[in-house]
């Protein structure tokens, strides 16, 4: 994927993660903390933000969540799966730049 902000063009490559997450009785879905493919997990102190996302390359919703790891503000998005896979929700990813 490719992004431009001012003026410049970067990069970006997904990495999906195992997110442990819970739903609100409200529905509502709460990611707790990501697991890296290496094992290396990480907690989610604060959801700040979730908004849908567009994304360029991906025909299926993608809703991305603002959130607060190690103090720093991280993205981290829920990619909805395809309505005909049945028993399946979606995946979590995170996207890093390509150097």
């Amino acid at each position: 994927m490719e992004t431009k902000s001012s003026g410049i063009t970067s990069r970006t490559e997904r990495f999906y993660v195992k997110v442990i997450s819970e739903f609100d009785s409200t529905g509502y879905m709460l990611p707790l903390s990501i697991t890296w493919a290496d094992g290396r997990n990480f907690a989610i102190e604060k959801v700040r933000d979730f908004r849908p996302a567009k994304t360029e390359s991906c025909t299926r919703s993608v809703d991305c969540f603002t959130v607060l790891i190690h103090g720093q503000v991280k993205f981290l998005f829920f990619e909805h799966a395809d309505p005909l896979l049945k028993g399946t929700f979606g995946r979590w990813y995170v996207e890093k730049p390509v150097v």
